[in-house]
């Protein structure tokens, strides 16, 4: 196997790790609420720590590896996280854990944006970087799957220091490969400067955006401390923009929003991740409470869908060379969307039998849609601004998973509420929520089929000798025509 493929085999299990500690967690916090005797907030914050240095530092990770080197910012952060991880599987209090959390979310804040960077420098044929894309796509599906599983089966019958612990021989073995396989690459020599009044507007923008979006529910939309940290956002936001505008060699070139590959694209991502991570957060939940599920049933019930996920970003390629990206997108969003209304079928009854198709749907759908809409955005921009380009793809999906939860979450209780004070069980008016957030998500989906099949349209360009190709052909591998 060349060195190029192995470079894609420490890419999939660096991603794999980062996606996987997004949710393995999650099932398994009431164990380390026993186990280092944490308040609500402190168990809170095991999760929120990762979250917030994750968000708030992804941006400046892509820019650096810009500039610093793609292959150098990888193993840094690979070495931060797996270091991280060690220190988090050992941990003996809250605070230690919640520490190590923290520098957890800013070593995958170094790695996740060199990913889709180093496909894109090492893989210049169309082709073959489809099929890289897809590699990567099914490498965080697998892990979106098998994170709550393997937080259950280890939360009970594993000390459970070791869903971090697993990061440190994983860890290893990719830095390993990494550096026997891996070339560096970075932004042209022109664009190699840091843009340190870019990175630190950018970054507090992102920290006090995704601390409220975390904390907003529990503190009160209209609480002091969130109004002061949205305030601060938009402010570090709008100073931000002044500052790229007026740079030379700034952090984000605002002329990519111009592009509507790129900007159409980046929207439809939200929406990808709004449904996928709000619905995941929530269907967890009505598994456990209202369906009875233990953590490791409820776990299982996501494989299919994480399976079909994987399945379908696998024949994403094929299906785009045939269909075209413009297409394969807004099909995928739609079955996405099936699935989803298919969840507002179900009752305080079901079994795995009734959950299945909405599983297959919505993951098969996902799939489909998430690598040629990687392709397309990646094919709209500079290769030498790769690195950002990458850290601005995962950080939407970061932010929009956290809106998705955000803003789900208040549907639901309110519509909850309502339900409570009209005389419905708990159960019942917990349903009711739930598909009302479904409603909600449903409509984003419809609205994100409409943009990306608008934004992600082919333009056709003529060359010197009457060749006529696309730029979808371009993204998606397909050979261009002649006349």
């Amino acid at each position: 196997m060349s060195r190029r493929w192995w470079t894609l085999v420490a890419i999939g299990l660096a991603t794999f790790m980062t996606y996987l500690d997004n949710n393995i967690t999650n099932v398994a916090l009431p164990t380390i609420e026993r186990s280092l005797h944490l308040s609500v907030a402190g168990l809170e914050w095991v999760v929120s720590s990762y979250l917030l240095t994750l968000g708030g530092l992804l941006l400046a990770g892509g820019r650096l590896a810009d500039v610093y080197g793609r292959r150098r910012m990888f193993q840094v952060g690979l070495v931060v996280f797996t270091v991280s991880s060690l220190v988090a599987g050992l941990a003996g209090s809250g605070a230690v854990l919640v520490a190590s959390r923290a520098v957890q979310g800013a070593g995958a804040a170094m790695l996740m944006p060199t990913t889709l960077a180093i496909i894109a420098a090492t893989f210049p044929d169309a082709k073959e970087r489809a099929r890289a894309i897809a590699f990567w796509s099914a490498s965080s599906a697998v892990a979106l799957g098998c994170g709550p599983v393997a937080g259950g089966l280890i939360s009970q019958h594993v000390r459970w220091g070791w869903i971090f612990l697993i990061n440190v021989p994983v860890g290893a073995i990719t830095l390993v490969i990494s550096a026997v396989s891996m070339r560096e690459s970075r932004a042209d020599t022109a664009e190699r400067r840091p843009d340190l009044p870019g990175l630190i507007a950018i970054s507090v923008t992102l920290f006090a955006l995704t601390y409220a979006l975390i904390e907003g529910n529990d503190k009160g939309w209209t609480s002091a401390l969130i109004a002061i940290m949205l305030a601060l956002a938009v402010v570090s936001l709008a100073a931000f923009l002044v500052i790229e505008s007026r740079s030379s060699h700034p952090m984000v070139a605002l002329s990519m929003f111009k592009t509507r590959e790129f900007s159409g694209g980046s929207g439809a991502m939200m929406i990808w991740a709004f449904g996928v991570l709000g619905i995941y957060f929530y269907t967890s939940i009505y598994l456990q409470d209202l369906l009875g599920f233990s953590p490791t049933k409820a776990g299982l019930a996501f494989v299919p869908m994480a399976l079909c996920l994987a399945i379908g970003a696998t024949i994403a390629p094929r299906v785009a060379a045939v269909i075209g990206a413009h297409r394969a997108v807004p099909f995928g969003m739609l079955l996405m969307t099936t699935g989803v209304c298919l969840f507002t079928l179900l009752g305080l009854r079901e079994g795995y039998g009734n959950l299945m198709p909405g599983f297959i749907a919505f993951g098969l759908g996902a799939g489909l849609m998430g690598v040629p809409l990687v392709g397309a955005i990646m094919a709209a921009t500079s290769p030498s601004r790769a690195g950002i380009t990458s850290a601005m793809l995962n950080d939407s999906r970061e932010v929009a998973a956290l809106i998705g939860i955000t803003v789900i979450g208040a549907v639901l209780r309110a519509r909850q509420s309502t339900a409570l004070r009209s005389g419905a069980s708990h159960s019942q008016a917990y349903l009711d929520g739930f598909h009302t957030g479904l409603y909600v998500t449903i409509s984003l989906m419809v609205l994100g089929i409409v943009v990306s099949f608008l934004t992600l349209r082919p333009r056709v360009s003529r060359g010197t000798a009457g060749s006529v190709a696309t730029s979808e052909q371009s993204a998606a591998g397909v050979p261009q025509s002649s006349s």
